[in-house]
């Protein structure tokens, strides 16, 4: 298998640029993904995520940049794009008495996909034993497998997933989970947008962090807390907090950040190595103001807050 750097760019945005009224929704962003690539696309509502999916999926027109699909733009090529590119909703609506089948059929005949293939997408999807059902008797997760068969009826390159799991239940989000890694077995390139940390931490191995229309943070997620946030968070008590323990504690060697909110008495620390870090945080606290105290790895989520200041559905 080819290592991701030396396969092609599936999707390139260069200096991609849009204004509204009164929002600068994305802001001279550039960013490439190669085929095989799994990347989420992280940001709180209003970093400019839909604007930019619209964008690739051609439904809005960028101010500047350019933006290319396997080489090639929409100006000249969009019956093309529209052949390789598959896209799957956050929510799909069907009409109500079609079958299960039907739909993949009928979504199928405008790509020329065969009999063979709805059947393979059956299996895919998990609803094989579904195909005689009206969409209409269906869960939200069954409903939601049948957009996502659409979205992959002809073997598109590259496939968005809009948020993809908003809104089911644990089981049904495990069983799209378990799809999209199958898809990703067979070297689909996936670009998704998420509200969940533990999404984005499963599927995907490369993190590209929104914020305000720019791309705050790219990368594998280890790279990414190594280099934005140190390894380790640790988590703490005191019976007494002031600004002064916390200017002290972000002296010390090893920490990245600190918050301490003093009415509460609680704070956080990034640090690269709780061990070394402890005796000297003992000393500055002092052990009888210590009220609690765990260590535990540092999350995705931890990352995001500390770079945007935002929690992800904020």
């Amino acid at each position: 298998m080819k290592k991701l750097r030396e396969t092609p760019v599936i999707l390139s945005l260069r200096e991609v640029d849009k204004r509204f009224p009164h929002v600068h929704a994305v802001n001279n962003l550039s960013l490439e993904i190669r085929e095989g690539e799994a990347v989420a696309l992280l940001g709180p509502n209003g970093a400019g995520k839909t604007t930019l999916l619209e964008m690739i999926e051609g439904l809005q027109v960028p101010d500047s940049g350019e933006i290319t699909i396997a080489g090639l733009n929409y100006k000249n090529n969009e019956r093309a794009i529209r052949s390789i590119m598959g896209l799957a909703f956050q929510e799909t609506r069907f009409p109500e008495k079609i079958r299960v089948g039907e739909a993949l059929q009928l979504f199928g005949a405008f790509y020329g996909a065969t009999g063979s293939r709805v059947s393979e997408v059956l299996d895919l999807v998990r609803l094989k034993d579904k195909k005689q059902a009206y969409v209409n008797t269906l869960s939200g997760g069954q409903r939601q497998r049948i957009a996502l068969g659409i979205a992959v009826i002809q073997k598109p390159k590259l496939l968005l997933l809009d948020e993809p799991s908003t809104g089911l239940d644990p089981h049904a989000r495990r069983d799209i989970w378990d799809i999209l890694k199958e898809l990703k077995k067979l070297g689909s390139t996936l670009l998704l947008t998420t509200h969940y940390m533990e999404e984005a931490e499963e599927l995907c191995e490369r993190i590209v962090i929104m914020f305000k229309g720019s791309v705050l943070a790219d990368g594998d997620l280890a790279h990414l807390l190594e280099k934005h946030a140190g390894h380790e968070i640790l988590e703490f008590r005191l019976a007494k907090a002031n600004a002064k323990i916390e200017a002290s504690l972000q002296k010390l060697k090893g920490v990245s950040h600190v918050e301490l909110d003093a009415a509460a008495g609680g704070g956080v620390m990034h640090v690269h190595d709780s061990a070394r870090v402890l005796p000297e945080f003992l000393k500055r606290v002092g052990r009888t103001n210590l009220k609690s105290f765990a260590a535990r790895p540092l999350t995705l989520d931890d990352l995001f807050i500390k770079m945007t200041g935002r929690h992800l559905d904020g």
